[in-house]
């Protein structure tokens, strides 16, 4: 059963202007380290992978119910991926508690997530379902 859907557009020249400007102040505070070793690998397209990942918060924190509010912050969502290479979210803190909160007894939370990114364009998209435990 799907428990919440979210999705997020964020214009990448947007996230160069903030880098830019505000740089590791900004980064610090929207996302994790992970996220940034991430994106700084990208080198010159390093403002992409900030912008998806951006995207990708934002679209897990609608599917939430609750954008940043409610004690979800920014750090708690975190983009990663398998190791086949999909991206997938980890929730952590507040963003943990409100998805535990929104799964029925006997059912497993599963977070799909789609981004990409078209200059000047990022996209993300996330599905939160509750699967049955076997």
């Amino acid at each position: 059963m799907i428990i919440g859907v979210g999705t997020d557009l964020c214009d990448i020249r947007r996230i160069e202007q903030t880098l830019a400007r505000f740089d590791a102040r900004f980064t610090a505070r929207i996302y994790t380290d992970d996220e940034c070793a991430k994106a700084e690998k990208r080198g010159h397209a390093r403002a992409n992978r900030y912008a998806m990942f951006y995207a990708a918060k934002e679209a897990c924190a609608k599917a939430l119910g609750t954008g940043f509010r409610d004690g979800v912050f920014w750090r708690d969502l975190a983009v990663d991926n398998l190791p086949s290479g999909q991206p997938m979210m980890t929730l952590s803190n507040g963003a943990l508690e409100r998805l535990q909160s929104l799964t029925p007894a006997g059912f497993t939370p599963k977070i799909d997530v789609s981004l990409t990114d078209e200059y000047p364009m990022a996209h993300a998209m996330v599905v939160i379902s509750a699967i049955p435990k076997a």
